[in-house]
């Protein structure tokens, strides 16, 4: 469940819309919609792009930490 709130924190923060972020994932805007409501999880690809738009880690997009800073 975490995930879905960050997404979608993290797209609002941003100014983005979700067609926008579907766009930028070349997904469908219903497969993006739900990422957001929790129906459906991203790939692997998908949870690299989701992090690299919004610069976060995938650990913190997972709830593995509260940490938005990617290691590099």
């Amino acid at each position: 469940m975490i995930f879905n709130e960050r997404l979608k924190l993290l797209r609002k923060e941003s100014g983005l819309t979700q067609t926008q972020v579907a766009g930028k994932l070349s997904v469908t805007l219903r497969n993006y919609q739900r990422f957001e409501a929790d129906g459906n999880t991203p790939n692997y690809v998908n949870l690299i792009k989701i992090a690299d738009i919004f610069n976060v880690s995938i650990d913190y997009l997972t709830g593995r930490t509260d940490k938005r800073e990617v290691n590099r």
